[in-house]
C-alpha cells in the first residue's frame, strides 16, 4: 500500500475542501410588478460576461402562489445560486428562497417581508411618494401610463420608460395582499440595494426592511428601476453575494 506523506495529504484535504466550497456561479433573477424579465438584460449581460450562468424567471403575476411556483421551477434546475428579486420580486424570493439551491438573496429596491406580511401591508407602514397604481379590471392593477416614467423609471432613457409604461404587466390585487409564509432571509445571507430616489417603495421602508433582515446594504442614487440606471453596481453586489456564498 502506498503511503501518502502527511504534508501532501493535508494539502489534498484542503484543496478538496476548497473545491467543495467553491463560489456560486449561478444567478436567478426575479422581476417585480408591472414589469417582465427583460428589464434585467443590462444586469444579466454583465453577469454572463463575468462567467455566471443566469436564469430569468417570468412570473405570470396572476397570484402570489403562481409567481412563487414559477420561481421554484427555475430553482429546481439552477443548482447552487444567488436568488435576486426586484420590488414585488422580493416577496417572491423571500418565499421561494427556502429552496435548497439558494445560497444567498439579493433584494433590489424590493420588499423583504417577515412571515405574515404582505406587500400591501408593508407599503402602508411607510407610504411611497407615488400614488399612481390603479385598478385596470379583472382584479388587476397597473401604474398609470402617464405617471409611469416619473414614478417607476425616472432615470431611464425616456423612450425606454415610455415603452415600459405601455408594455407593463398588470398584477393581481391578490398578489399584493398575499401574506408571506416564509422569510428566507432569516437564515440565509442577504444583501439589499436601496434606491434613494425610489417613488414606488419608500427608501426609508427599504432601509427598515434591510436593517431588520441584517442585510448588507448599498445605497444608490436612482429610481425604482435602479437595475437599469446602475446595472454595474447591482451586478457587483450580486457577484459579491455569489463569492461569499458557500
Amino acid at each position: 500500500m502506498k503511503i501518502v506523506p502527511l504534508g501532501v495529504a493535508l494539502i489534498l484535504s484542503i484543496s478538496f475542501a476548497a473545491l467543495g466550497q467553491a463560489a456560486v456561479k449561478s444567478v436567478v433573477l426575479v422581476h417585480g410588478a408591472f414589469a417582465d424579465g427583460s428589464g434585467w438584460k443590462p444586469v444579466a449581460d454583465i453577469l454572463e460576461k463575468d462567467g455566471y450562468s443566469v436564469s430569468v424567471v417570468q412570473e405570470p403575476e396572476t397570484t402570489f402562489a403562481a409567481d412563487v411556483a414559477a420561481t421554484r421551477l427555475v430553482l429546481d434546475r439552477a443548482g447552487p445560486c444567488v436568488l435576486v428579486g426586484h420590488s414585488y420580486g422580493g416577496m417572491v424570493i423571500s418565499e421561494a428562497g427556502v429552496h435548497d439551491s439558494v445560497k444567498a438573496l439579493v433584494y433590489v429596491a424590493a420588499f423583504q417581508p417577515a412571515v405574515g406580511e404582505s406587500a400591501g401591508e408593508l407599503i402602508g407602514k411607510i407610504p411611497p411618494a407615488a400614488n399612481s397604481i390603479a385598478p385596470v379590471g379583472g382584479g388587476f392593477l397597473a401604474v398609470n401610463a402617464q405617471a409611469f416614467p416619473q414614478d417607476f423609471a425616472a432615470d431611464a432613457p425616456q423612450p425606454l420608460a415610455h415603452f415600459m409604461a405601455i408594455s407593463q404587466v398588470p398584477i393581481s390585487g391578490e398578489a399584493f395582499g398575499a401574506k408571506a409564509t416564509a422569510s428566507a432571509w432569516s437564515n440565509k445571507p442577504s444583501y439589499a440595494v436601496v434606491a434613494t430616489q425610489d417613488r414606488m417603495i419608500n427608501p426609508d421602508l427599504e432601509r427598515f426592511m434591510a436593517r431588520r433582515a441584517k442585510s448588507q446594504v448599498i445605497e444608490l442614487p436612482g429610481s425604482h428601476a435602479i437595475f437599469l440606471s446602475h446595472p454595474q453596481e447591482v451586478a457587483a453586489l450580486i457577484e459579491k453575494a455569489a463569492n461569499a456564498a458557500r
